[in-house]
């Protein structure tokens, strides 16, 4: 889906602005993104070794999207399509930095996710899991339900109590199943 002054390009969906600001491009990504994953993650998601995101990068990057402008990482999106439902984008971490915010870009990288070439089949679901305490993830993924037409369904799948003692006190994570969105073709 590619909105008011967005054009294609061979590497991926490129926004360009009116204001000046070089253009936005995202992109499915690389083994060669992981460092920068790594970087904008810490202190933002989980944490994850940075061997992670270089796997994530070489094995499902196709499932995976990155928001650069000018060569700098800005935010990514990581995820996979279900095994058992390959129409389904199941999104991992989004994460979106200090640079890139006020743009929207979060709203953009999940439009590109699902409406990119993808792994052959197109996802007309998208899954990501929340914790109560995140409300800025739970408007983002409420919004992108509602600009979808799609019903968001949302269910606890991992109880607190399933999470290791020694994680702390980990909320629980509330599945949020977006979709299938109206007028998806293939």
């Amino acid at each position: 889906m590619q909105a008011t002054g967005q054009r294609s390009s061979p590497t991926g969906q490129r926004t360009d602005r009116s204001d000046g600001t070089p253009p936005l491009t995202i992109r499915p990504a690389t083994a060669d993104d992981g460092a920068a994953m790594w970087d904008l993650a810490q202190g933002a998601v989980d944490d994850n070794s940075p061997y992670s995101y270089l796997l994530i990068g070489e094995y499902f990057g196709d499932t995976c999207v990155i928001a650069e402008r000018e060569g700098d990482v800005l935010g990514f999106v990581t995820g996979f399509r279900r095994p058992d439902e390959p129409r389904t984008q199941f999104v991992w971490q989004i994460v979106v930095g200090e640079a890139g915010r006020g743009e929207g870009l979060g709203s953009k990288m999940l439009e590109a996710l699902v409406d990119g070439p993808g792994p052959g089949t197109p996802a007309d679901c998208l899954e990501a899991t929340v914790t109560p305490d995140n409300a800025a993830s739970q408007a983002l993924f409420r919004s992108f339900a509602r600009r979808r037409s799609a019903e968001c369904v949302e269910t606890v799948l991992f109880r607190r109590e399933q999470f290791p003692v020694d994680a702390g006190e980990h909320e629980p994570e509330v599945l949020f199943r977006i979709g299938p969105w109206p007028d998806r073709s293939d």
